[in-house]
């Protein structure tokens, strides 16, 4: 039986006058009101099922009052998630709440090193870690996915202290091997490099993904959340698995005395711990059906002369226009945006020009949609 005839992703659910990033504040980041969004990475689909049915019945209790995350409901879900996803063995002391991936990061980055000092991302780099690390008053030190001479160089430099991995790594849906990850952990070894490995995207790889969890060079941490896989992201929360003992309790006494974080979310709770126990069908179909939007997207690239190949994790499509002869944003967005109603990430906000990244989590007409306009706007280009 097809997985995927269980769930209805064609479905399009209108998202307007929800206070929805993506479509109700288009005009914040592209300066027009009602374009036709491909921009944030949030996904049009409701969320599985499972989820909302728990959800819902936690709400029916009818008392929303402060809660721990400190117990086996949430730390089996994770732990058991991660055994049978990566065949991974977590140990549940090591597992720390957050109320955000990023916030996570930032705090580990404030404990594993010293302001000024460097912190190596690779490039190009999702747009919120240059942020990040510029607010914690740190260094960042970009370097190409596959330039491993420069990544050495600078994992080498005295006031290098973090690695901050993006794994998959967003924005090109690149997942690393274990063969990568392993040399990337036998470096940071060397150099006394801690390594906290973001890994939000890993429920949504279309090959097998390793998790850092597997490797132990000393001081790391994986930040990740449910969010993004099941598209809960509204409900907040995430978690973070720290590998050193003394690290995951510096982060606990942040979260609990300085910034007073302790109680979670509850239904961020609910949601994951049903995601992890019950949605497991859901999210193999999701991983089908947005696979077969990226074909989509390859295939009509394909026909207007452009050899793409779909990402190796997400439903985030990062197009490389530069054999088209585009090299900057302004002309290809002024088209995107003015003659086709369209708002399409420019690679420019990652660092990249003549790139652009295109979310095809949606129903399959509005995929469509949008890699049609694209199309349309690089042929009154070129």
């Amino acid at each position: 039986m097809n997985a995927m005839a269980s769930y209805d992703f064609d479905r399009f659910v209108d998202r307007h006058g929800t206070w929805c990033t993506q479509w109700d504040y288009v005009e914040d980041r592209f300066g027009v009101p009602g374009l036709l969004p491909f921009t944030i990475s949030d996904m049009d689909f409701e969320t599985a099922p499972e989820v909302l049915t728990a959800l819902r019945g936690r709400l029916d209790h009818g008392v929303l009052g402060y809660s721990r995350w400190r117990h086996s409901d949430f730390l089996s879900a994770v732990v058991d998630w991660f055994g049978r996803r990566y065949a991974t063995v977590v140990d549940p002391e090591s597992i720390a709440y957050a109320p955000a991936v990023l916030y996570q990061a930032g705090v580990l980055i404030d404990l594993w090193s010293g302001p000024g000092d460097g912190v190596v991302v690779h490039t190009p780099a999702y747009d919120a870690f240059p942020r990040l690390i510029e607010a914690h008053g740190r260094e960042m030190r970009g370097c190409g996915l596959d330039d491993w001479a420069e990544f050495e160089r600078l994992l080498a430099l005295p006031d290098t202290s973090v690695l901050l991995l993006c794994s998959p790594h967003n924005p090109t849906g690149r997942v690393w091997t274990e063969e990568e990850l392993a040399r990337m952990a036998g470096l940071c070894a060397r150099h006394g490099v801690a390594v906290i490995s973001d890994e939000i995207h890993a429920d949504l790889a279309h090959r097998e993904f390793t998790t850092w969890a597997g490797f132990d060079p000393g001081r790391w941490a994986v930040v990740t959340s449910a969010s993004k896989s099941f598209n809960i992201p509204a409900l907040t929360g995430s978690y973070g698995i720290i590998g050193d003992s003394e690290a995951h309790a510096a982060y606990l006494r942040r979260l609990k005395d300085a910034d007073g974080l302790s109680s979670p979310a509850v239904l961020s709770l609910v949601g994951h711990i049903a995601a992890y126990r019950e949605g497991e069908g859901w999210l193999d179909a999701l991983r089908a059906y947005v696979a077969g939007n990226l074909e989509m997207v390859a295939e009509r690239l394909e026909a207007a002369g452009l050899n793409w190949q779909p990402p190796q994790a997400g439903y985030l499509a990062w197009i490389d226009l530069r054999p088209l002869g585009i090299v900057a944003d302004e002309p290809l967005q002024r088209e995107l945006i003015e003659g086709e109603k369209v708002a399409i990430m420019p690679g420019g906000a990652y660092g990249a020009p003549g790139f652009v990244r295109l979310n095809v989590g949606c129903p399959r007409a509005k995929a469509e949609a949008g890699a049609d306009a694209l199309i349309r706007a690089l042929s009154r280009l070129t």
